[in-house]
């Protein structure tokens, strides 16, 4: 059983071991304030095959356990994020973020709480430049699903960006993982854009620089496993053998995943800030979103 998971790191676990880790793939792990970090870089055709997914960096940040406890916590996860966000991202222009996801279905509603959290300053840029000229021009955008806006994502972007013209995008979604100690409690970025509904069984078109024509950055929590996953981990710490599962396409999240969703959206939304804005503090912040 191989389980689906939309985390790169998992993907490369997955085949690390096996043949189809020859080449074409580095990786490398180290660690910040406790927190560890992967990096992995696709960078060939064979990798793409083997890892499946598409040639770029993705890179993984895994908070300690115990991440969301206090304050302290979430401030170390966001300046860490910001950290390794910042270096993808061009120097100048306005910088879109999308929230994507159903903000009434609580796994998924990451995107949408995320974007709750940005400083936009586009209007505060443009409009008042003697007062906040210092700023990067940010503007911020929840897309809501296809199913309650009968429009596909994509278009939606694709319509703001020839209208914005931004220097990137910055695409935050829900994930899947394929292990529940992973839930709420990493976090991916890559270079390579992002499928939409992947994680639920229901992929749309792909938002990134060969559909928007601009660089896509994508950020994403898993908040969800796979049901099969959970009964093949179980099955195996049992000692028993493991064999296709008939469950139908059931996902599983934490029972506290409403307050999990508010720390993690915290977290993007705040090292998205912090990536953006240079030495801002939390507290500046704060100021701005209240």
């Amino acid at each position: 059983m191989t389980g689906r998971t939309d985390m790169a790191l998992e993907a490369h676990q997955r085949i690390k071991d096996t043949e189809k880790c020859s080449g074409g793939i580095q990786s490398e792990l180290f660690e910040k304030e406790g927190m560890k970090i992967s990096r992995i870089k696709v960078c060939s055709k064979e990798g793409e095959e083997a890892i499946g997914k598409p040639r770029g960096t993705y890179i993984t940040l895994s908070a300690r356990e115990d991440w969301q406890a206090d304050s302290e916590g979430v401030e170390i996860a966001a300046r860490l994020l910001g950290s390794l966000l910042a270096p993808l991202l061009p120097k100048e222009g306005t910088v879109l973020v999308v929230g994507l996801g159903n903000r009434y279905i609580t796994p998924d509603s990451l995107g949408p709480a995320a974007v709750d959290k940005i400083i936009v300053t586009r209007h505060l840029v443009s409009k008042m430049p003697s007062s906040f000229g210092g700023m990067r021009s940010v503007c911020a955008f929840k897309a809501g699903v296809l199913g309650c806006t009968g429009v596909e994502t994509a278009e939606i972007v694709k319509g703001i960006c020839d209208r914005v013209h931004p220097a990137a995008v910055i695409a935050i979604d829900a994930l899947a993982s394929l292990s529940t100690k992973r839930l709420c409690r990493t976090f991916q970025i890559s270079d390579t854009g992002i499928v939409p509904g992947a994680g639920a069984y229901n992929a749309r078109r792909a938002l990134d620089k060969n559909t928007l024509g601009v660089p896509v950055i994508a950020l994403g929590v898993p908040t969800v496993v796979d049901a099969d996953t959970i009964v093949a981990d179980a099955l195996q710490d049992a000692g028993a053998a493991v064999q296709a599962s008939s469950l139908p396409d059931l996902l599983v999240t934490p029972k506290d995943i409403d307050a999990l969703i508010e720390k993690s959206a915290k977290v993007l939304g705040y090292g998205i800030n912090l990536a953006l804005q240079g030495d801002m503090t939390v507290a500046d912040m704060e100021q701005f979103l209240c």
